[in-house]
């Protein structure tokens, strides 16, 4: 590909870097560190699977009742980080946080794996397990309940949508005199500044 720091679009940019990555990375190219905070300000961090992208933001899904659900609800507002170590590239991110739609939400649930439909139900994400046969338990219960219909998303099953206001593009360079490429916005509404950073 061209000189990367050259491109304008960080969406297009982001869009190849993901698909280079898929024929490289051994395992889950789309996983992300996902970064929240709580009402305190105190930052948590975890690994999800970016599930969609589009100059709308980034959409990853989660129960609403976990840790990571909690905090959003008491902070709309998140960072992400992709490291491709086989491509020796980063792509951070952050920005507020929408939920989308219930449409789009049962869209994707519905072409989940049976079993992870299932285990959406059996989960109560975040909270304390008694026994993993607790867990096997629910999973045998909610099989059972819908081993003759469709397993319908469960309401506290979301998508949240992150709206970058910033994407920083990097790639390492030999003595650690890496590229990096920054895009920047003020407002959701305004056009993407670009900045070449230090290493």
């Amino acid at each position: 590909m061209r000189d990367f720091t050259e491109a304008e679009d960080p969406f297009a940019l982001f869009s190849t870097w993901l698909a280079e990555a898929e024929k490289t990375e051994p395992n889950d190219p789309n996983a992300m560190a996902l970064a929240t905070a709580d009402g305190d300000g105190l930052p948590d961090v975890r690994m999800v699977l970016l599930k969609g992208f589009d100059p709308g933001g980034f959409v990853f899904y989660s129960n609403s009742e976990s840790a990571k659900g909690r905090e959003l609800a008491a902070n709309m507002k998140a960072a992400a980080l992709f490291h491709w170590k086989s491509l020796r590239r980063q792509v951070r991110l952050r920005g507020p946080v929408e939920k989308v739609s219930d449409s789009e939400a049962d869209a994707y649930f519905s072409n989940r794996a049976l079993q992870s439909r299932i285990g959406a139900w059996a989960s109560r994400q975040s909270r304390p397990l008694e026994s993993r046969f607790a867990l096997e338990t629910a999973v045998a219960k909610y099989a059972a309940k819908f081993a003759l219909t469709s397993v319908p998303r469960p309401a506290y099953w979301i998508g949240y949508r992150i709206q970058p206001l910033a994407i920083e593009f990097w790639s390492d360079g030999a003595f650690r005199l890496h590229d990096r490429i920054a895009f920047t916005r003020a407002a959701l509404t305004d056009g993407w500044q670009k900045q070449r950073l230090y290493p």
